[in-house]
């Protein structure tokens, strides 16, 4: 025979789960706005029905249930669109970095502008065809001096500007690389207190949420892939475990945070001659080269300290030194206003003789000490009257640097400069050489914005579906509420139907004859 207060417990059972869903569905109301947090559930299981299957169960036509429990309270997370997520956010990190690069890259440029590179050059050129006009002018030599001083002057500042970005680039690799050892320091840490409380058979929510939260985190700096090993114990079968990071298409099998020995490896940065040379994981031996670490904001920094920044600079520094050499031969060729041999004096200075060594030219050049009737722009001794050599010297910017130049005006003899000799560019024209860099760069500029802007439609896309899965819903979340509220007050009515039925039993019973 069955038990009178069966009932009693079958509707205790009812109120204490549904009040623990009740409190899980707070929960979840009261983190509605927490980043990273992940809605909660109750994952309601019957309980074991009487009677057990035995020699000495009692008659009755078959197994009652005894109610329900809660079997574990559950985040309702969707692991396949994590990690599409973290592909989307890993290329979104390395396309940022490389757009910002570039775009503090076209600032400095300034192209086109009137305070650009080739406007002060343009005003250059132009000085001195207006000296060939009026070559005894000094108020036209002095333009020209004034013009010559400004090219100089725009040269040092996009040097030293370009120079100071690659330096600040240099500065936030290391700030970045900081920012991913403390992450992983931190999964790692979570490991620890994870492995601690699964074995026990509980699930630890909220430190599967923060874990999450900074894994998130550091697929935007490394592409990183996420192995996750059983804490073991009596750990539930829908534990997640603790996480083991490997850093991702890289040659070898790179661990950043053990699972296993609960501990994490820093990653360095390896730097020869202030070059950034490649990233050394902690235990491993070998470097990984920048071309070959894993995509995300760490390696378009990097490819930014070390590919566009120094390729900008070593084009700059090669118009700068050509410029400077071309400009000096041909300027030498020719008479001053009150010259009887040709000039021996450069324009310019800083240069050095070796064409295949322009390293910093565009920081050391400098107007040479020349005076203004110094400035050759006559084909003819003592006739300050001529201006032919003012022209050849406006037209060096579209003078073809791979074979030799005949000068205007040379007659006797007949004036030739091979330009190669000079040049440290290989083909084209000075003027060329600068739209071919502006237009490289805006061409990297504008599809790295591109590519930017896909991988933030692409990633939010996927982070929208996440939302829909794992975010909380104010309105289900009370509807819930609702559903719980009433579940709870029938398991409540419940236990005040058995109390009148035990109440007819105990005093109303058994009373005839009185």
């Amino acid at each position: 025979m069955r038990s009178t207060f069966h009932g009693l417990e079958v509707a205790k059972r009812g109120m204490f789960t549904q009040q623990t869903a009740i409190s899980t569905t707070g929960h979840n109301i009261a983190n509605a706005n927490t980043p990273g947090y992940t809605r909660q559930r109750v994952n309601f299981q019957q309980t074991e029905p009487y009677p057990a299957p035995a020699m000495n169960r009692p008659q009755i036509p078959g197994q009652m249930g005894t109610g329900v429990e809660a079997g574990s309270i559950q985040r309702v997370r969707e692991s396949f669109l994590d990690t599409q997520y973290r592909g989307e956010n890993n290329k979104l990190g390395y396309w940022q970095s490389k757009s910002e690069a570039l775009s503090k890259m076209e600032d400095i440029l300034n192209e086109p502008s009137t305070n650009g590179l080739s406007a002060v050059m343009g005003q250059f050129w132009q000085s001195l065809q207006d000296l060939s006009v009026n070559p005894e002018n000094e108020g036209a030599r002095a333009v020209v001096l004034q013009r010559g001083q400004a090219v100089v002057d725009t040269f040092h500042y996009m040097h030293d500007s370009i120079s100071a970005i690659k330096n600040d680039i240099g500065s936030q690799i290391n700030v970045t690389v900081k920012e991913v050892n403390s992450i992983l320091e931190q999964i790692s840490s979570l490991n620890q207190q994870i492995s601690e409380i699964e074995p026990h058979g509980y699930l630890p929510n909220d430190l599967y949420d923060e874990r999450d939260r900074l894994v998130d985190q550091l697929s935007q700096h490394v592409n990183v892939k996420v192995e996750t090993i059983g804490s073991g114990g009596k750990a539930l079968a829908i534990a997640e475990g603790k996480y083991t990071i490997k850093l991702a298409d890289v040659t070898g099998d790179i661990t950043l945070v053990d699972s296993e020995g609960l501990t994490f490896n820093k990653i360095e940065t390896q730097i020869t001659d202030g070059s950034i040379t490649g990233f050394k994981v902690e235990g491993q031996a070998t470097p990984v080269t920048v071309s070959d670490f894993p995509q995300g904001k760490i390696k378009g920094l990097a490819e930014s300290h070390e590919d566009l920044y120094p390729t900008a600079l070593n084009d700059l520094d090669k118009m700068a030194y050509t410029f400077g050499r071309i400009f000096n031969e041909v300027h030498k060729k020719g008479y001053g206003l009150e010259a009887d041999a040709q000039s021996t004096k450069n324009f310019f200075d800083g240069l050095s003789t070796d064409k295949a060594n322009v390293k910093d030219a565009a920081k050391t050049i400098q107007m040479s000490n020349i005076t203004t009737k110094e400035i050759a722009a006559s084909v003819k001794a003592s006739n300050g009257g001529n201006g032919t050599n003012a022209i050849n010297l406006a037209n060096i910017s579209q003078m073809l640097l791979n074979g030799t130049q005949k000068l205007e005006g040379f007659t006797d003899p007949e004036v030739e400069i091979n330009l190669q000799d000079f040049s440290a560019i290989e083909t084209g024209t000075i003027q060329s050489f600068y739209e071919g860099i502006i237009g490289k760069l805006g061409v990297e500029a504008q599809q790295a914005v591109r590519m930017t802007k896909n991988s933030a439609v692409l990633a939010q896309s996927v982070e929208t579906n996440r939302q829909s899965v794992s975010s909380v819903s104010l309105d289900e979340e009370m509807t819930n509420l609702i559903k719980f509220q009433h579940a709870y007050n029938a398991a409540a009515r419940n236990i005040t139907i058995v109390d009148e039925m035990l109440d007819k039993i105990i005093n109303g019973m058994g009373t005839g004859g009185r």
